[in-house]
């Protein structure tokens, strides 16, 4: 059974359409209209699987703001349709990814249920045209888009791009070993019989 789907959430702020492809092989057309992110969401689409495809027309012309954190929220969505009622997930997925000088942990439980925890320094305040603080807000949207238990901590790095692109590789790699299927789980891999 294909696990795909596509989302579209239009506001006075952004209109943002996402589709994705759970069982991909990394391919992406990304364009946000913000350099930095499409960078950022083409390397979680590569390094996660993800057949992706984003377009956003956004206020950037304020800051990034809208335009991150929604775009946060609509991959979130997707991804929750994509994976249906979740029977034969894996559920949870954790990796530490290293980056020359950045190395991050990236922690999530696909639990139906939203907590986000994040602990980073960004020491630059811009990425390009991005603002290092809507970092935060794309993977809080991301998780509640979703309905998941996400955690990001940074235990090590100087250098904010590196920093940055180690969590969205990080949580890509996760997220793959938690959508994938277990030919051992009948259902959903919950003792309460639902996620």
């Amino acid at each position: 059974m294909e696990r795909m789907a596509e989302c579209r959430r239009c506001t006075k702020e952004t209109d943002i359409s996402v589709q994705l492809n759970l069982d991909g092989t990394g391919k992406f057309s990304i364009d946000t209209g913000i350099g930095f992110f499409d960078h950022m969401l083409e390397g979680f689409a590569k390094h996660g699987f993800f057949d992706l495809e984003i377009r956003v027309k956004g206020d950037v012309h304020v800051d990034a703001h809208h335009t991150v954190e929604d775009t946060g929220i609509v991959l979130g969505q997707a991804f929750a349709r994509a994976l249906g009622e979740k029977e034969g997930i894996s559920r949870f997925g954790n990796f530490i990814l290293p980056m020359d000088d950045a190395l991050v942990l990236a922690a999530l439980d696909i639990s139906g249920r939203t907590y986000f925890a994040f602990e980073a320094e960004l020491p630059a305040g811009k990425l390009g045209t991005m603002e290092t603080e809507t970092v935060r807000e794309f993977f809080m949207g991301f998780a509640s888009g979703l309905g998941m238990n996400l955690h990001i901590r940074q235990l090590a790095g100087i250098n904010t791009h590196h920093i940055v692109e180690a969590m969205f590789k990080a949580v890509a790699k996760a997220m793959d070993l938690a959508v994938k299927k277990d030919e051992r789980i009948e259902g959903v891999l919950s003792t309460k019989g639902t996620l």
